[in-house]
């Protein structure tokens, strides 16, 4: 089976790129799901990050709470890296178990594997190729802010605190611009399948 890493800064429009994968018969695993489920009311992940930060993180009813957990580390860095590290190792045992099911279930297949901070966490190495989705800086922005309702300056301290586009961009196999039409950013889906598709049958 072929192993593909797919990621990108916040707001570029991964999720859109991930419904195209799998249209296209791909196997997609979304991570942000994953580190949700990690952290799920009752979970070992939960207690590690109630301990480290706090029973005032998790809300009432049990659950993390994000806005409150969001809040704390996109303010501070070293709360993020400790975050990262309770939250990243149980993300990784989660992906590697979902891919031996999907290598089981077909092993000429294509998985795909989605992770905003797949290169920060050096978890792109244990793909065979790394996909990176971008668009253009101030459509990022505009995204971002519509979609968490935020000002510019919180908007800004959120894409400020990841990886830099241009950097991501250097770690790419391939690369997938979302600045344009969802039609344009199926065309380039469609070609890096095709790619996909030829790689995973040699």
């Amino acid at each position: 089976m072929l192993k593909v890493g797919l990621t990108g800064s916040i707001s570029v429009g991964k999720s859109h790129v991930c419904d195209v994968f799998r249209e296209l018969g791909c196997r997609v695993l979304d991570a942000d799901q994953t580190a949700r489920d990690v952290v799920k009311k009752g979970t070992p992940g939960l207690a590690e990050i109630a301990e480290a930060f706090g029973k005032h993180v998790i809300s009432e009813d049990g659950e993390l709470d994000r806005s409150k957990m969001a809040a704390i580390v996109f303010a501070d860095e070293e709360k993020r890296l400790l975050l990262n590290s309770i939250v990243h190792p149980l993300v990784f045992e989660a992906q590697d178990r979902w891919l031996s099911e999907r290598e089981a279930e077909d092993p000429n297949g294509i998985a795909i594997v989605d992770a905003a901070l797949m290169i920060e966490s050096g978890g792109y190495k244990r793909f065979d190729k790394l996909i990176v989705v971008w668009c253009e800086p101030e459509i990022q922005l505009q995204r971002l802010k519509m979609r968490d309702r935020l000002s510019d300056d919180e908007a800004e301290k959120r894409v400020r605190s990841q990886m830099p586009q241009d950097e991501k961009k250097k770690f790419a196999d391939f690369l997938i611009d979302t600045s344009g039409s969802f039609e344009s950013t199926r065309d380039q889906c469609t070609q890096v399948h095709r790619t996909l598709l030829e790689l995973s049958r040699t």
